[in-house]
């Protein structure tokens, strides 16, 4: 869910309009198949989807509950096979054919430091993982409050919550990929790094 408010924040700013915009799934296992499912529901179009064992496609759209559906039941999408929810999966030998308009890393690190510069010079906006994935961190830092208060959260207010956390971030990180003239990866570090200077400043480590 964090990743797709993420992606939804940028779609906004891309005027990426979901009814107008196809999306490609690698990997229909815990994450994949839920990020499909909630990018179907909020009206985009989903033509592929893939796991480590199979693929499906369809250029006008998949009916997603019913690829769930199937996938539960047999175990497989269709009869070709594509390695997903991987590292190392978008490489220098294959970003040239990649022709998305943005690409959200829900997997770890599942693009190649040589296939990020062939992408960003083909001005393909990448979402780094470290942002996309941030919603799970972010939801366990919930459960720790609560649990810490002894008080629980209704599933809606945790999604809430969760919503203001990503697209804050996603502003935050965009002024300083503005600030800086970067690339959002870049930008990210960039962040991390004025956080941890800001932290060391606040005990006394640093002046």
């Amino acid at each position: 869910m964090g990743g797709a408010y993420v992606l939804q924040e940028f779609a906004d700013t891309l005027d990426m309009k979901p009814k107008k915009t196809s999306v490609a799934v690698q990997g229909f296992g815990n994450v994949g198949m839920h990020i499909a499912r909630i990018l179907h529901e909020w009206g985009y179009k989903v033509i592929a989807v893939s796991d480590s064992k199979s693929g499906i496609y369809n250029p006008k759209g998949l009916n997603i509950k019913e690829v769930i559906a199937h996938k539960e039941k047999t175990g497989r999408l269709a009869k070709f096979k594509v390695p997903a929810a991987l590292e190392d999966q978008i490489t220098k030998e294959n970003a040239g054919k990649i022709k998305a308009k943005l690409i959200l890393e829900m997997a770890n690190r599942p693009i190649t430091p040589e296939a990020d510069e062939i992408l960003l010079d083909k001005h393909i906006f990448i979402v780094p993982d470290i942002l996309a994935n941030a919603g799970g961190v972010v939801v366990s830092y919930f459960e720790w409050v609560q649990n810490s208060q002894n008080y629980y959260w209704s599933e809606k207010v945790v999604l809430e919550r969760l919503k203001t956390y990503m697209t804050d971030a996603v502003k935050e990180l965009s002024r300083v990929c503005t600030d800086f003239k970067c690339d959002m990866r870049a930008s990210l570090y960039i962040n991390a790094v004025k956080k941890i200077l800001e932290a060391e400043k606040l005990r006394g480590n640093l002046k």
